[in-house]
C-alpha cells in the first residue's frame, strides 16, 4: 500500500509547477503595468555591476575626482569672461544635434554660465560610464542611456526658472503662455482619456487628406488587405511593385498626402503598385505568430500578385520590419526554387541584429521574459509600450521639449502628415512579437544560420536578385551601419543608399523637397566586401531625392518592357475589386 502511494501523488505535483509558475507570471504581468514594461531586473543589474566595478577600481575614481575639479576650475576661471563678454567662446559645445541651447538668450550671463555648468556635468556623467576595468560593454551602454535620460530631465531647459526662454516668454505675455499651456495640459489629458487623436491631427485622416491614392483592395484575410493603385500612365512596367511596409504603426507612411506620397510618385512613374496592409491586432489574435506574418502576409500578398500578373516577375519591397519578414521570405523563396521575384528593396530595414541600436539595448533573457508575462496577460504589445521607447531615443526633441513648448510656453507645434501619421499606433500579437524579439534580436538567428522555416535553415546568401538597400544617416530605430550589413550577408550585386534625415522621414522623401542628399553605390557580387565606413568614404554624393535613383534602379533590374496597364484584381481567378482604398484595416484603432 505504502509502495502505491507516490504514484498516486503523482498527478497532482505535475500541475504544481504550472500553477505556481502561472502565479508568477500574473505577479510580473501587474509589475509590468507600473513600470511601463521596463525589466526592474535588467535595469538594476546594470547598474549593479557598473557600481561594483567602479568600486573596485580606484584608479577610475581619482581620475573622474582630479576631473571634476580641473574641470570646475576651468569653469570658475572661465566666468569672468563669460560675465564681461557677450557670446564669450564657451569651454563645451553641446554635441552633435542637441538645439537645447541655441536660443540667443542661453549666450548672456548667468545662463552662459548655467549652460555650461550643465554641458560639463554631463559629459563627466558620461566618462563616469566608460573605461572602467572588467563592466561589460551591454551593461557601460546601458548605464550611460540610463544617465543620460536623468541629466536631460535636469537640464536647465525644463527648469522655469532657469530658462530665460520661458522667463522673455512669461515677462512678455503677462503670465498667458502658462494659462495656454494648462489649456494645452487639459486639451491633452481629454483626448487621452476619451481615446481622441493628439489635437491637429485629425485633420489628417486615413481615405480623405491622407492615403488618397487611388486604388481598391484586391485580396483580403485574417491579416492583411492588399491594396491594387489605379495606373495614370498609358503605359506601364511590365514587373509590378510589392510594398511590405512595418506592422508596427500604418502603412500609409508611404502614402501620405499627395504631395509626400511614394506610392503616388512611383505610380506616376508607370510602375503597378501593391501595397500590404496589415491588420491591427487584439487580444483575440494573441497566438499569431511570426511565420503567420511570413506566410499569410508577405507570401499570400506574392500569391495574389502572381494570380493579377501571371508570369510576371515582382519586385519586392519591405520597410523596417516589413522589410526583415520580406527578406525571410526572399530566402525561403530561393530555397525553395521559388523565382517570382525580380529584385528585392529593402528601406531601414535590418537582417542583422548585432548592432541594432539603441531601442534594443536593454533586450536580454531577463527584459525579454518580462516583456513575454506582460503581453501573456493582455495578449499583444500596447501602443504605449512602442510609443515610449521610441521616445526615449530622443528624449530631448520628443518629450522634454514638446512638454516645455505645450506647457510652459503656451505654443503647439504644428501638426503635419507624419506627425499625425506618427500618432496613428498599432498593436502587436503576443507571440509574434516574442517570437521576433528571441529569434531575431536576441539570437540573431537569420545571420548566424540558424533561421528555420517550416523546419528548415534558409540563409540570406541564397539570394540571388539584385538588392537596393536604403539606411539613414540619423536613424535610431534601424542604424544605417546595421542596415548595411545586408551587404555583408547576401551573394548578389548590392546597390546601398544613405540618405539624409531619419528613419521616417529619410524614407519620405519627394523630389520637390529641398535640402536632400544621398550617397549611392553599387557592389557587384564577386567585389571584394567594403566595411561601412570605407563605403561612406568613396561613394559618390547626390543632392535630391533617392527616389528617382530608386525608379531607375527598378526599371533595369526588370527590363525596359512597358506594355498595357493591367485589370485591377483578377475576378476570373477569385480576386475581385473589393473596398476602394484605403481599405479597412488601416481605420481600425
Amino acid at each position: 500500500m505504502r509502495a502505491a502511494a507516490p504514484a498516486a501523488l503523482e498527478p497532482v505535483e505535475a500541475r504544481l509547477g504550472p500553477t505556481f509558475h502561472t502565479f508568477d507570471r500574473i505577479l510580473r504581468a501587474a509589475e509590468s503595468r507600473i513600470t511601463q514594461g521596463m525589466s526592474p531586473t535588467a535595469v538594476t543589474g546594470a547598474w549593479l555591476d557598473w557600481g561594483v566595478h567602479l568600486a573596485r577600481a580606484p584608479g577610475k575614481r581619482m581620475e573622474l575626482a582630479a576631473r571634476a575639479w580641473i574641470q570646475g576650475l576651468r569653469w570658475l576661471f572661465w566666468l569672468r569672461h563669460a560675465a564681461a563678454e557677450h557670446n564669450a567662446a564657451p569651454l563645451i559645445a553641446p554635441t552633435n544635434g542637441d538645439s537645447r541651447f541655441t536660443n540667443e538668450a542661453w549666450a548672456a550671463f548667468p545662463f552662459n554660465a548655467i549652460a555650461q555648468a550643465h554641458l560639463l556635468a554631463e559629459a563627466w556623467w558620461m566618462e563616469a560610464t566608460r573605461g572602467i576595468p572588467g563592466l561589460s560593454v551591454r551593461h557601460s551602454r546601458q548605464v550611460a542611456f540610463m544617465m543620460r535620460q536623468m541629466t536631460d530631465i535636469l537640464a536647465p531647459t525644463n527648469i522655469p526658472w532657469l530658462n530665460p526662454a520661458i522667463a522673455q516668454r512669461t515677462l512678455a505675455d503677462g503670465g498667458a503662455n502658462l494659462l495656454h499651456g494648462a489649456e494645452n495640459w487639459l486639451d491633452d489629458m481629454e483626448r487621452a482619456l476619451s481615446g481622441a487623436p493628439p489635437a491637429g491631427a485629425d485633420a489628417f485622416r486615413p481615405g480623405q487628406e491622407v492615403a488618397v491614392t487611388p486604388g481598391r483592395v484586391v485580396f483580403r484575410n485574417e491579416l492583411i488587405e492588399l491594396i491594387q493603385y489605379e495606373p495614370t500612365t498609358p503605359k506601364v512596367h511590365a514587373e509590378p511593385v510589392l510594398i511590405v511596409p512595418a506592422w508596427i504603426m500604418k502603412y500609409y507612411i508611404l502614402d501620405l498626402s499627395p504631395e509626400n506620397s511614394l506610392v503616388r510618385w512611383l505610380v506616376a512613374q508607370g510602375f503597378t503598385v501593391f501595397m500590404v496592409s496589415w491588420k491591427n491586432p487584439d487580444a483575440r489574435d494573441r497566438e499569431t505568430g511570426l511565420d503567420d506574418y511570413r506566410r499569410r502576409g508577405a507570401m499570400a500578398a506574392m500569391d495574389a500578385v502572381s494570380a493579377i500578373l501571371p508570369e510576371r516577375r515582382i519586385h519586392g519591397c519591405g520597410y523596417c520590419l516589413g522589410g526583415t519578414i520580406l527578406s525571410i521570405a526572399a530566402a525561403t523563396m530561393a530555397r525553395d526554387g521559388d523565382d517570382r521575384l525580380a529584385s528585392l528593396t529593402l528601406f531601414a530595414a535590418q537582417t542583422d541584429f548585432a548592432e541594432a541600436g539603441e531601442l534594443m539595448l536593454f533586450m536580454d533573457e531577463s527584459q525579454l521574459s518580462f516583456l513575454e508575462d506582460m503581453m501573456w496577460d493582455r495578449g499583444y504589445l500596447d501602443t504605449h509600450q512602442m510609443s515610449g521607447a521610441f521616445q526615449a531615443l530622443r528624449s530631448n526633441d520628443l518629450v522634454w521639449s514638446r512638454l516645455i513648448r505645450d506647457y510652459v510656453m503656451g505654443e503647439r507645434q504644428g501638426m503635419n502628415d507624419l506627425l499625425a501619421w506618427n500618432t496613428d499606433q498599432t498593436r502587436m500579437p503576443a507571440r509574434m512579437h516574442g517570437e521576433y524579439l528571441r529569434g531575431l534580436f536576441l539570437e540573431n538567428r537569420l545571420t548566424a544560420g540558424r533561421f528555420a522555416v517550416e523546419g528548415r535553415v534558409i540563409a540570406l546568401s541564397d539570394i540571388s536578385v539584385p538588392i537596393f538597400a536604403v539606411g539613414t544617416l540619423k536613424d535610431h530605430i534601424a542604424p544605417w551601419r546595421s542596415v548595411y550589413k545586408i551587404s555583408l550577408f547576401s551573394d548578389t550585386d548590392v546597390t546601398f543608399v544613405l540618405t539624409s534625415g531619419g528613419h521616417n522621414a529619410g524614407i519620405v522623401s519627394p523630389p520637390e523637397k529641398d535640402g536632400r542628399h544621398f550617397q549611392m553605390l553599387t557592389r557587384v557580387h564577386d567585389e571584394r566586401y567594403l566595411d561601412p565606413d570605407s563605403w561612406a568614404a568613396i561613394a559618390p554624393r547626390h543632392e535630391g531625392s533617392w527616389w528617382p535613383a530608386w525608379a531607375g534602379w527598378l526599371a533595369q533590374a526588370g527590363g525596359a518592357a512597358m506594355v498595357d496597364p493591367p485589370p485591377m484584381g483578377a475576378p476570373e481567378r477569385g480576386l475581385p475589386p473589393l473596398d476602394a482604398a484605403p481599405g479597412g484595416y488601416v481605420l481600425m484603432k
